[in-house]
């Protein structure tokens, strides 16, 4: 499953309440620095984040370490295939 919302504030809870069948979510935002306690409980719920490459700069370092790129997820979703 892969939303996109331009904006994570509350967007990303929206995302689990739409998507609560499905155990792994994909989120595509262009929202800049995101905060450690929301990409924790992102992370906690099984929410990946995929940023944009000029976006994911602007989070930590210890962030970035679980964020996919856009090629990440189409390589994901063609091994599923």
């Amino acid at each position: 499953m892969l939303a996109v919302k331009s904006t994570c504030r509350d967007g990303w809870r929206q995302v689990l309440a739409e998507a609560d069948r499905i155990d792994n979510k994909h989120l595509l935002t262009l929202e800049i620095g995101i905060s450690t306690n929301q990409t924790i409980e992102m992370q906690d719920k099984n929410l990946q984040l995929l940023p944009p490459e000029t976006i994911a700069f602007s989070l930590h370092v210890p962030q970035q370490t679980w964020l996919y790129d856009l090629h990440a997820f189409t390589e994901l979703v063609r091994g599923r295939q």
